[in-house]
């Protein structure tokens, strides 16, 4: 069992884990590929193991079908040093899947299997809160807010955290074909929006969320609120924005070849959130986090370098030579 992080740094990342199926080629649909790649998968678990790589510390909490698939992600989790005591699995239920369609520009599309998935069955009463309140930073997504009984998991684990003093950091991860319509996403991401510490959303999503341009900065301004540490917009290869009480501006990115998208958010929300944990008044100092974002924005460029996002997640060196050249 891997038990790292009983230090102060602990990161404990909430929700789902599950297997990405990708084409073996790509720029091809799901239906003229003749071949595909089983990839571990789900954001809050390539954040898990991101920040693991870059040498923190971290916890998964959340459940798996107690099937092969399951299994064998619980075992890359421990292999890849993350902190396994949060970790479920249920005897009647699957291990979600997801087949991933690579445009030919990186791009993806996904089909899910979850109906319903061993993830969307993880109950409060088998949340271990006692790991959770080790925790310095919660991480979590939107997707374990979905459905019942993992949506009432999800604010219960989280008011354990808010009520510990524990950092919360949301990174809302659009996945619209799982939501019921475009409107019950918006008013399901929105209805914590006001719990975070913290928030990281891509371009795309503040254009899904406000309904208007994210390239203009009043329509990103209508998600901040009073209280927010830092507010995050990752723009692709430009780089990033980031909004905090005192200060805002943009951190550009770095040109790589980029052959696959997939956990380039993770291996950025990852990077970021070791930065935070070690220093957490990083969000009163504009130098140490124009520091860090560039940083995560390395270990995003690198992350899209090869197939898959977990077997792409960088370590410091890579990034910091990346950063040097």
């Amino acid at each position: 069992m891997a038990t790292n992080g009983s230090g102060q740094d602990l990161i404990v990342c909430f929700g789902e884990m599950l297997i990405d199926f990708v084409p073996d080629v790509a720029g091809v649909s799901l239906a003229e590929s003749t071949g595909f790649l089983k990839a571990p998968g789900g954001a809050p678990a390539n954040v898990a193991v991101a920040v693991t790589k870059l040498g923190g510390h971290s916890a998964f909490v959340g459940k798996f079908g107690d099937d092969e698939f399951g299994h064998m992600l619980a075992d890359i989790l421990r292999k890849n040093n993350v902190n396994d005591e949060g970790v479920l699995f249920d005897q009647h239920a699957r291990t979600a899947l997801a087949f991933v369609t690579l445009k030919a520009n990186g791009e993806r599309e996904f089909m899910f299997y979850r109906n319903p998935s061993a993830d969307m069955l993880l109950t409060e009463a088998e949340l271990n809160l006692d790991l959770i309140r080790r925790a310095k930073i919660f991480h979590y997504g939107s997707i374990s807010l979905i459905s019942e009984p993992c949506r009432s998991a999800h604010m219960a684990a989280m008011k354990a955290a808010k009520d510990a003093g524990i950092l919360c950091s949301y990174d809302p991860n659009v996945r619209l074909p799982l939501w019921p319509s475009e409107d019950a996403a918006r008013d399901g991401i929105m209805s914590i929006w006001k719990e975070a510490d913290f928030i990281k959303v891509s371009d795309d999503e503040v254009a899904f969320l406000t309904q208007k341009d994210p390239q203009d900065e009043d329509n990103v301004l209508s998600l901040w609120y009073e209280g927010l540490k830092l507010l995050i917009v990752t723009d692709g290869e430009k780089g990033c924005r980031y909004f905090t009480k005192n200060f805002k501006g943009r951190v550009s990115g770095f040109s790589v070849k980029t052959i696959d998208t997939t956990g380039a958010g993770d291996a950025f929300v990852g990077a970021l959130l070791v930065s935070i944990a070690k220093d957490t008044t990083i969000f009163e100092n504009e130098e140490r986090l124009r520091k860090a974002l560039t940083f995560s924005n390395a270990c995003g460029a690198l992350c899209t370098t090869q197939k898959g996002a977990i077997p792409a997640l960088p370590t410091p060196e890579e990034a910091e030579k990346l950063i040097a050249n």
